[in-house]
């Protein structure tokens, strides 16, 4: 084994303990947005890791566009796809606050 595949290797392997993370932070919080947080900080930051292993890996310049292609389509969504569940989340919790005062 190469140097450059023991890095890359590891890279993977960083990228999926912050998979790990993510999803033991979605199973372990308990409010809406604190799993929405601790989901796609460390879902993007696993993604990073991963794709840049495979980036050592596969030293490609169009695959390494590929690549760099797929994390900002996934940045891109996840951004816009948290935004609205954080909406919705945040809303749902104004409307219970305002009909607990309301019972009061």
């Amino acid at each position: 084994m190469f140097l450059i595949d023991i890095v890359a290797l590891l890279m993977v392997v960083i990228g999926l303990v912050f998979f790990v993370a993510g999803t033991l932070g979605l199973l372990r919080f308990t409010d809406d947005l604190t799993r929405l947080h601790a989901l796609t900080k460390a879902d993007n930051l696993g993604l990073g890791f991963v794709l840049l292993g495979m980036t050592l890996l596969f030293f490609n310049l169009l695959v390494m566009l590929k690549l760099l292609l797929i994390w900002v389509l996934v940045i891109i969504s996840a951004a816009t796809v948290s935004h609205v569940i954080g909406q919705r989340a945040y809303k749902q919790l104004l409307h219970r606050s305002e009909s607990q005062d309301d019972h009061r």
